[in-house]
């Protein structure tokens, strides 16, 4: 039996149109149909494409709405399409969201189109790459066979955590809201793991409220618990702090059965918040009186074996007041991390690490020099291209200076130096020295370079 339905596709350039799907032997259900949709064919000159999905089977659903794996009939692609219940009169801000990520740990955005039912009701549909697994059911399955997940994985897990926040929070100023297990999907082959699941996702604004009950119940920072409406991305930290105890541990951190009981499980393990802590999470609750518990050490929370750098990152991101939290960029220069750096660090069946350090200009744009050294270490800087060898001389010479004159020059960026190309080829220079005026002109502290028959004025960013 053929039913049509209108679908209005929006392509990832941004172009709205209206193009006729068909349902295949369907029945209304997520699974066991094809719908095929058309994209390009806009302004911008594409060809149209047609592209058709089998709906394969249902990998999630909830409130949101329902998630099902999908197989592209042209390509043979598998992909996750998220279908949601959109309000008409409202942009869609999961989808705006998913049209500025562009990040190794972050799912990724395929395209996405709108149907509509025999209700007139519109769902906006988000095709999305696969990825097979989650942490959730990682956890689950080392639970089920009686052990704890292998170090080296929680390293890998968690680290790859904190560097899609340290890119969400610091490169796109959004905070995602909901981190935890079920929202880390792991590529069980390469153990590439990515944030997922955005649609609590929003950009803060400060001095704008935002609701706060938002967040898993198990991973919410306590100033949601205390009501807090002018909260930071400093949730996720705490959100990601409750993660790794759980990778480490096998079991939730705070498994509170409400709200009260939550706050209740954290102060079993931090102590009675001080007023001073309390008035950074919420001011109004500072003459509240909370019974008086001492906290329990960190290390007695884990087990005796328990590497001291591992207990000393999980210290470091569930602290009470927001501030006092590591940052998710901080958090990747932990001494915990290090044995990623190692270039002979291997995962456990021998395969390589999957790619950890191929940062982009906008990650560490404003990081200082010597977190950058820390973030990239020496054997991996071929991941990192915009980091080659003139790039890494700059960082190592030169000081800080004041923006340079109008050459002519094209730049290039970088982390801590900016790389300006002169409109000068070397053999028209002598060997040695600065080109002829540049001396008048050049800032102090700058670096002359000289690489493939170019010159190159290497400039500290302020």
């Amino acid at each position: 039996m053929l039913s049509h339905i209108l679908m209005r596709n929006y392509t990832c350039s941004h172009l709205l149109q209206e193009v006729e799907a068909t349902i295949i032997n369907g029945n209304g259900t997520e699974t066991g149909h094809i719908i095929v949709t058309t994209i390009g064919g806009g302004r911008g000159g594409q060809r149209k494409q047609t592209i058709s999905y089998m709906a394969e089977r249902v990998i999630g659903q909830g409130s949101f709405g329902v998630v099902y794996q999908a197989k592209c009939l042209e390509t043979g692609e598998t992909v996750a399409i998220k279908k949601v219940l959109q309000d008409k009169r409202y942009k869609n801000r999961e989808l705006q969201m998913m049209r500025l990520l562009d990040h190794p740990n972050v799912v990724s955005l395929k395209h996405c189109f709108f149907s509509t039912t025999e209700k007139d009701e519109l769902f906006l549909n988000l095709v999305l790459e696969y990825v097979p697994e989650t942490v959730h059911r990682v956890v689950r399955h080392n639970n089920k066979m009686n052990q704890r997940m292998p170090l080296i994985y929680v390293k890998l897990y968690m680290y790859q955590i904190c560097r899609g926040l340290a890119y969400i929070h610091r490169s796109i100023g959004v905070c995602h809201r909901d981190i935890k297990p079920q929202n880390l999907l792991v590529n069980p082959h390469t153990h590439q793991l990515k944030l997922c699941d955005f649609g609590s996702a929003k950009v803060l604004v400060k001095g704008e409220p935002n609701i706060s009950y938002i967040c898993s119940r198990y991973y919410r920072a306590p100033e949601l618990i205390f009501g807090a409406t002018e909260y930071t991305t400093a949730i996720d930290i705490w959100s990601a702090g409750c993660v790794l105890a759980e990778l480490l541990t096998g079991q939730p951190l705070f498994p509170g059965e409400s709200g009260v009981d939550q706050l209740v499980e954290i102060i079993k393990i931090l102590g009675t918040p001080t007023r001073e802590e309390i008035k950074c999470m919420n001011p109004n609750y500072t003459e509240f009186k909370f019974p008086q518990i001492k906290a329990h050490p960190w290390h007695k929370v884990f087990h005796k074996r328990m590497p001291p750098e591992a207990v000393d990152l999980v210290s470091r991101l569930l602290q009470y007041s927001p501030h006092l939290r590591s940052s998710a960029l901080d958090a990747l220069i932990h001494p915990f991390f290090d044995e990623l750096r190692d270039p002979n660090t291997r995962l456990p069946n021998g395969r390589f690490l999957p790619p950890l350090f191929n940062f982009k200009p906008h990650e560490l744009k404003g990081v200082p020099v010597e977190v950058v050294r820390k973030l990239i270490p020496e054997h991996a800087k071929n991941q990192c291209t915009f980091l080659g060898r003139r790039s890494s001389h700059a960082l190592r010479r030169a000081p800080s200076a004041a923006p340079p004159p109008s050459t002519g020059a094209t730049t290039r960026g970088c982390s801590s130096a900016t790389i300006f190309e002169l409109p000068l080829r070397s053999t028209e220079l002598p060997p040695t020295g600065d080109p002829p005026g540049l001396g008048l002109i050049r800032p102090a502290g700058t670096v002359l370079l000289r690489e493939d028959g170019h010159i190159y004025l290497a400039l500290p960013n302020p």
